[in-house]
């Protein structure tokens, strides 16, 4: 049998490339490890572009003997070499594909040194590298350690392909790859319970298998297969579901059924603590890309994500395009090969995910390659011939070797407005785009992002205008069969290069900030999920008087799920629907009011006194949802907002706490200047200082447990506020 130990504690670190033969001088850390914490903003970025050293000692065991004893690493960035007791065991020149460091012809009696020498710098003969990326690659090791210990005769992996799925009468096929040939048993299982058995070698086939249930995105569906090699005992459990996933020239269908895809572009970024992130905040970004925003599909972009994020992905119904590390540039032959290595990996560790529908073989928005995209996806489909391939470009009449057109269209940067006078356009149809004769299936990858940059405490007009650019091109894909949908740039702002970002090394193209807190554009995509999942009304104002051009509200858009809002004010009141006019093919548009509701005169002319106002939602002919807004907007409370109140005592769990400035009203103070303080007290620590930018109204930051159990206290201050806290339990890990 095997056994699997997380090995993310009792590691030392040190900077520079220490002697691997020799006990390491350095600090104590647990992963996953940031090499270097960075500033919010203004930072040097060649801080961490440099090399490391991680190291730590194995005790032999006894039991080991006979056994392989490896070292699983989920990733580390980027340049990576393993040695175990001065012995060189592995180098892998990756920082997003895991790699294994087999130890055993090298393990002793006693004492044994692991040592990890990894090299942050931007090296041209690795991807993405050779040229400017608009992301940063943060050194560390940023992903989980394992501790494996196997029989010789052990699983490597296993292939589970459900050939009939929407069947009443289901195959599963199981396709495991084992160190040595010989017999293998495998059980279906539902939880705990028992479906299927059978064994054999080689491929091995359950069917006719009733009662089974799709993976969809509003029921996703899991099954385990439990695969055994009945001479070592070695188990291993592979999670997968029944579903299909078609990309048609008249649009995308799972499970056979028509479905517009509406989502986001993600990075595995965090503010301060760079990749190093643990498995409850890459859960909680699925969670709301999928809950709070009411996303289908998300994008990787531009490189393969942690297990803990699309394992969440597979749990919550969150569809997924999965792409290989690079931005533009393509390097050399060798370079090359590396990329079709990617492609590799990025495949075999992740075929069995249903909620992944696309692997992503271009390098994002690189020119045409034939020769090299003939091999990416030509391996690609070999390995994995149920799904299509995609390739992401950002060119007209492009050569497709892929099976979807998959397209960033910047066309609503109205560039092309002085050349050919065409008017304002949200999304060029397919055939304008591809320059292919007949219809091919197509689907929009990235939109909006650096072509309307805008902070969170951008002025009301700015903040509207980015809204309705989104709103536009989602419209847009709704209402073309032809194009599958559309993913958005992107889900939140990321620290990058200076070549990139604003002047405070940020990309501020994001519908959330940097903490992953909703500028009103978050809204345009939550208010499409139906109202079962969630009642959304959230209108597009600071309210005031003189935060517009020529002053006033109007036009007001609400971003809502509602059937209509009443709008009160100065003791005018209006029902309002949604605007089908101007947005007929989103399934929720805004509601928007303006002069066809309300005169300049209805809420006072400039120099006439200013009222407070609110909107209520209806739903059915019900109140579900009401926002007040204050004439005089006050500073009144600090909101301590974690994430969740209570915690396993797990060492690598990382707590996001957003803390917000309210007035009176309880809306957000997005003018409010200053910096809240912050302390925390219990088995945490707080990662980045403790003074925190109120940015828009808000301020983040990430605590990272201890393992201890006992309660954790968050306390902020702020000279205008009184005191604020929130107590959040963290109880023994079970």
């Amino acid at each position: 049998m095997r056994d699997v130990t997380k090995l993310n504690h009792g590691w030392t670190f040190a900077e520079g490339h220490a002697d691997p033969a020799a006990p390491l001088e350095g600090t104590s850390v647990t992963l996953p490890h940031n090499a270097v914490d960075l500033s919010l903003t203004y930072f040097d970025e060649a801080d961490f572009q440099r090399p490391f050293t991680y190291q730590r000692v194995i005790a032999w065991d006894e039991a080991w003997a006979g056994r392989r004893v490896q070292l699983r690493f989920d990733g580390a960035m980027a340049d990576n070499v393993v040695w175990v007791n001065g012995v060189q065991v592995v180098a892998h020149p990756d920082g997003y594909t895991p790699f294994v460091a087999d130890l055993t012809d090298h393990l002793r009696p006693g004492d044994n040194l692991v040592t990890v020498q990894i090299d942050g710098s931007e090296n041209p003969a690795i991807p993405p590298f050779g040229a400017q990326i608009d992301y940063l690659t943060y050194a560390g090791i940023y992903r989980d350690v394992w501790l494996m210990v196997r029989p010789e005769r052990h699983l490597t992996n296993a292939r589970i392909l459900t050939p009939d799925a929407l069947s009443d009468a289901k195959t599963v096929v199981i396709r495991p790859e084992v160190t040595a040939p010989g017999l293998v048993s495998a059980r279906l299982l539902d939880g705990a319970r028992e479906i299927a058995a059978t064994e054999g070698e080689g491929d091995l086939t359950l069917s006719g298998l009733t009662g089974l249930g799709l993976w969809s995105t509003d029921s996703p569906q899991l099954y385990t297969v439990e695969l055994t090699l009945p001479d070592s005992g070695d188990v291993t459990t592979h999670r997968f579901g029944f579903r299909t996933a078609e990309w048609t020239p008249q649009g995308f269908l799972l499970n056979g059924q028509p479905m517009t895809l509406r989502g986001l572009n993600r990075h595995q970024s965090w503010a301060h603590q760079g990749y190093a992130a643990g498995r409850h905040a890459q859960e909680r970004d699925a969670e709301i890309l999928r809950h709070d925003l009411g996303c289908n599909i998300v994008r990787t972009s531009h490189y393969p994500q942690s297990k803990w994020f699309l394992d969440r992905c597979d749990e919550i119904g969150l569809l997924v395009f999965e792409e290989i590390p690079g931005w533009q540039h393509i390097g050399d032959e060798a370079w090359q090969d590396r990329s079709v290595d990617n492609v590799r990996a990025m495949i075999t560790r992740d075929w069995n995910h249903p909620s992944i529908v696309i692997w992503g073989v271009r390098i994002n928005e690189s020119p045409d390659d034939h020769d090299f995209y003939t091999r990416t996806n030509a391996l690609a489909r070999d390995l994995d011939p149920t799904r299509a391939t995609g390739g992401v470009r950002c060119i007209t009449d492009s050569e497709l070797l892929e099976d979807v057109y998959t397209m960033n269209d910047f066309i609503l940067d109205e560039s092309e407005l002085p050349l050919i006078n065409r008017p304002r356009t949200a999304l060029r149809a397919p055939a304008e785009v591809t320059g292919i004769k007949k219809p091919v299936p197509y689907l929009v990858t990235e939109y909006n992002g650096h072509m309307f940059p805008t902070k969170a405490g951008d002025p009301e007009l700015r903040q509207m205008e980015h809204v309705i650019r989104h709103l536009e091109v989602l419209n847009a894909a709704h209402g073309d069969p032809a194009i599958s949908g559309c993913i958005g740039w992107c889900m939140f702002d990321y620290n990058t290069h200076k070549d990139f970002g604003a002047g405070d090394r940020i990309c501020h193209h994001g519908v959330m900030d940097i903490w992953r807190e909703p500028k009103f554009a978050a809204h345009a995509y939550a208010s499409q999920k139906p109202p079962s999942e969630g009642i959304v009304m959230e209108p597009v104002t600071f309210w005031a008087r003189g935060e517009r051009n020529i002053g006033g509200v109007l036009p007001l858009v609400i971003l809502t799920n509602c059937d209509e809002v009443e709008f009160e004010c100065a003791g005018v009141t209006r029902r309002v629907g949604p605007d089908r006019e101007r947005f007929p093919h989103l399934p929720h548009p805004p509601v928007i009011i303006d002069h066809r509701h309300l005169s300049p005169e209805d809420l006072g002319l400039w120099g006439m006194s200013w009222h407070p106002g609110r909107i209520t939602g209806y739903l059915d002919g019900v109140a579900v949802a009401r926002r007040d807004f204050a004439a005089d907007p006050l500073p009144t409370r600090l909101q301590v907002a974690p994430d969740r109140d209570a915690l396993p005592a797990d060492a690598d769990i990382d707590l996001r706490v957003i803390i917000r400035a309210l007035d009176q009203a309880g809306n957000r103070l997005p003018f409010l200047p200053g910096s809240v303080s912050v302390a925390v007290d219990g088995p945490a620590r707080l990662i980045g200082p403790e003074l925190r930018p109120l940015q828009g109204g808000t301020a983040g930051l990430i605590l990272r447990l201890t393992g201890e159990a006992g309660a954790l206290r968050v306390t902020a201050r702020h000279p205008q506020f009184p005191m604020a806290e929130a107590v959040i339990r963290v109880t023994p890990d079970a």
